[in-house]
């Protein structure tokens, strides 16, 4: 047997090899917490889903671009050789190119890929495309749209900040009261980006809670919050965050508890956001009493923990989720705005945090740099759309609207390109999105297994796993930097994303451009190279390449002083003053005003969701879904693996139901349910417990979507997507994110013959040489 080093998402890892073939996954010996996630990798390289050769969909390879785009999902797709399907590929960008413009192609790629820094299949796409002649892009993330959006005009770059703000460290010895909107999943501490040498979350949160901390927990769903902490859970209606925390501000102001002084030095514009917090611009207060209309809490509640907040050293952390909701920009501008009027800001263990335990790597007390990883290189197109606004552009060509600012055209796409991601889990909406897939003439994807994405695609290109090929992981904010060595040869005839699209800038002279002389191991000791470069400006030694891949990792020591965000601002604002207008925290902003936005005006206001527990709606869907992450699987990876399969109820993914909404309905426990809306349908396994609130539903993202007539828009999905469910529609004008968090739903017993569940068996493969 030998053992190779390895990286995924879920962790550090060893790869057991015996015979050539893959036998086992087991943690580096160094993680203290590993994931159990990690148990589906092995199995999931020889599922029966993989996808062993290059695939061509039937009608399209019959008959070209644009052939029965509406059988997209729904037939036979014929095995091709390679040379066979890069010479279609090939040619179909050469027309598309030819005959509209690169800005007809759509490389808008999202999505987790892999763990490495070479083998990321959407940057290398990016890569390809722009050496091409570009591409229309997206921007923003599904996580995090609207704070990416509105947080620079208040704060400074959301995804700067994330790698900048407070750590464990500072929270576990200083802060004494953490109030966390949205919670902190431990179930999410599992993953990040490049993997963690160590899953180090839970560690620190048990420290915190040795060291005497305080935690209050505000949400729906008891799962997002670790149990052991034995925090104070305080249960709003879900999107109701944002009136909590005005309320909290009101009761700063009404006491006298403000920090008045922080206002006036380190903030700009709490006199323009006075007026609507006292009721003096609009006639409404933002009292305890009005948010206790609203959000279901109690008045006192709202007040006694404004009181707690003043009285002691305090950290609000808000959740990515809570800005996936309708108005979701307004959460964090709240937060941030109440955590200025406590003027803690820039404190050891105080003032403000985004995303603890979103992923594992945030919050980290690691010594970070810059780590290189492959040049995506400059897009010529300046074509981009917001990332979660695919069907729109899609189905409506040449519209404009708005976003941060500016005016946007949607471009008209004739093909898609995808290496990477998912956009039938990202997506919201997806009978929309089927109808919105129709449009391109040709779309080709990169994948190792038959997902939802593959199944609807023309060309489909297999690629490899982590385990095929070489590379370099570790999470950007992680004390480890992980050697990826390939375990074992590709399955079937799979070719990595690399190989790929070097294959295609060959058939374009785009070669030596793309490689820039470089071989796999070339780059990696290019990569590493830079790291050390950087390591060696911090004082920090590392071994050469050769001894860091024989060991598989190098691990960075912890930085000497913690990590505290905007502490050099408070220290001194004039000598390091945030990048923003005024160069403070802009509790109102003139540039947004001037927008002119009526769902996103000049500081954080209540605006009622598009749909909630307090709309009309409720009459005929009186149930709030939240789709919150699995804790099985990242997003929709892993889905197919054993752990996931495991956690599902009957087949199907898990719905949270609380017994007083089971119980009239006459839902069982283990029962499968029918979860419907106006648009669509899905089957979920019940599981009914009181660790969900009432009126509200749990049923998690990334079951794979499996309809019940494939292609056919409006069906039942058969095994528990919630995205069927959710709400295609941006957050605001000014950010334009997902708003899958204000979705209302009713749910019924499933009482007709139950249908299989097909998501993980491959379509059917016609093969000419058979």
């Amino acid at each position: 047997m030998t053992v190779k080093h390895s990286s995924s998402h879920w962790g550090a890892i060893e790869a057991h090899v015996e015979d050539g073939r893959l036998t086992a996954v087991k943690p580096f010996a160094g993680d203290k917490n590993p994931s159990p996630i990690i148990g589906s990798l092995a199995g999931s390289v020889y599922h029966r889903s993989r996808i062993d050769r290059p695939m061509v969909r039937a009608s399209y390879l019959a008959q070209g671009p644009g052939a029965d785009p509406a059988k997209r999902g729904a037939e036979p797709f014929v095995a091709v050789s390679w040379d066979k399907a890069m010479e279609l590929v090939a040619a179909e960008l050469r027309r598309v190119k030819a005959e509209h413009g690169n800005e007809a192609i759509y490389g808008g790629s999202y999505g987790w890929g892999s763990a490495g820094r070479l083998h990321n299949a959407c940057s290398l796409l990016h890569r390809f495309l722009n050496l091409f002649g570009g591409f229309t892009d997206s921007v923003g993330s599904y996580s995090c749209a609207a704070a990416e959006a509105v947080v620079p005009h208040i704060l400074g770059d959301f995804n700067q900040i994330l790698k900048t703000q407070t750590d464990w460290r500072s929270i576990a010895e200083n802060t004494r009261l953490v109030v966390a909107f949205g919670g902190m999943p431990p179930r999410n501490s599992q993953i990040a980006a490049g993997g963690q040498g160590n899953h180090s979350t839970e560690g620190w949160l048990k420290r915190c809670r040795e060291n005497g901390v305080e935690f209050v927990y505000i949400g729906p769903v008891a799962s997002d919050m670790a149990d052991f902490l034995g925090a104070e859970w305080i249960r709003p209606l879900p999107n109701t965050d944002t009136a909590v925390m005005l309320a909290l501000a009101h009761t700063l102001v009404a006491e006298g508890l403000q920090d008045q002084a922080f206002l006036d030095r380190y903030t700009a514009g709490f006199a323009q956001f006075l007026p609507y917090l006292m009721g003096e611009s609009d006639g409404q207060p933002k009292t305890a009493d009005w948010a206790a209309g609203i959000s279901g809490i109690e008045a006192e509640t709202i007040r006694r923990l404004a009181r707690r907040l003043a009285a002691t050293r305090s950290l609000i952390t808000i959740s990515w989720s809570l800005q996936r909701g309708d108005h979701g920009e307004q959460s964090y501008w709240a937060a941030i705005t109440l955590a200025a009027m406590l003027g803690q800001i820039g404190l050891p263990g105080g003032g403000i945090g985004f995303g603890y335990s979103s992923i594992g790597s945030v919050g980290a007390a690691a010594e970070t740099f810059s780590r290189r990883r492959i040049s995506e290189g400059q897009n010529p197109v300046t074509s981009a759309i917001p990332v979660a606004r695919i069907a729109d552009m899609l189905l409506n060509p040449g519209e404009t609207i708005d976003f941060d600012g500016r005016r946007i055209t949607y471009p008209d796409i004739r093909l898609i390109y995808w290496a990477g991601g998912n956009p039938f889990h990202h997506h919201q909406d997806l009978n929309r999105l089927l109808l919105a897939w129709r449009k391109p003439e040709t779309i080709i994807v990169h994948e190792p297994w038959w997902t939802p994405l593959a199944r609807y695609a023309d060309i489909v290109l297999p690629a490899t796993t982590t385990f095929e090929r070489n590379d370099i992981g570790g999470a950007s904010r992680d004390s480890f930097i992980l050697a990826m060595q390939k375990a074992i040869e590709p399955v079937g005839k799979a070719r990595d994303d690399y190989a790929i699209f070097l294959d295609l800038a060959e058939r374009f002279g785009l070669a030596d451009a793309f490689t820039e002389g470089r071989s796999e191991m070339d780059w990696l000791r290019h990569f590493y190279a830079s790291d050390r470069e950087q390591a060696r400006r911090l004082n920090i030694d590392m071994p050469e390449f050769e001894q860091f891949w024989e060991a598989g990792h190098v691990e960075l020591p912890a930085p000497d002083q913690p990590i505290v965000l905007c502490e050099d601002f408070r220290r001194a604002p004039e000598l390091y003053p945030l990048p923003t207008p005024s160069g403070k925290i802009e509790i109102f902003s003139e540039e947004i005003a001037g927008f002119g936005y009526d769902d996103c005006p000049g500081h954080a206001v209540w605006i009622e969701p598009a749909e909630w527990l307090g709309s009309p709606l409720t009459e005929r869907f009186p149930l709030h879904l939240i789709s919150n992450q699995p804790s099985t699987r990242l997003h929709c990876q892993l889905d197919q693996g054993v752990i996931s399969v495991d956690g599902k109820v009957n087949g199907r993914e898990p719905v949270w139901i609380h017994p007083s909404d089971a119980g009239p309905r006459g839902i069982a426990n283990g029962e499968i349910v029918r979860l419907f809306n106006d648009r669509g349908a899905v089957l979920a396994g019940a599981v009914v417990t009181d660790r969900v609130q009432p009126r509200v539903i749990q049923l998690a993202t990334g079951a794979w979507f499996d309809p019940a007539t494939p292609g056919e828009p409006g069906g039942l999905c058969k095994h528990g997507n919630p995205n069927v469910l959710t709400l295609d529609k941006g957050t605001s004008r000014l950010g334009q994110g997902p708003s899958a968090h204000s979705c209302l739903v009713e749910v019924e017993p499933y009482r007709g013959t139950v249908p299989p569940v097909t998501a993980f068996e491959p379509p059917q493969i016609l093969d000419p040489s058979a």
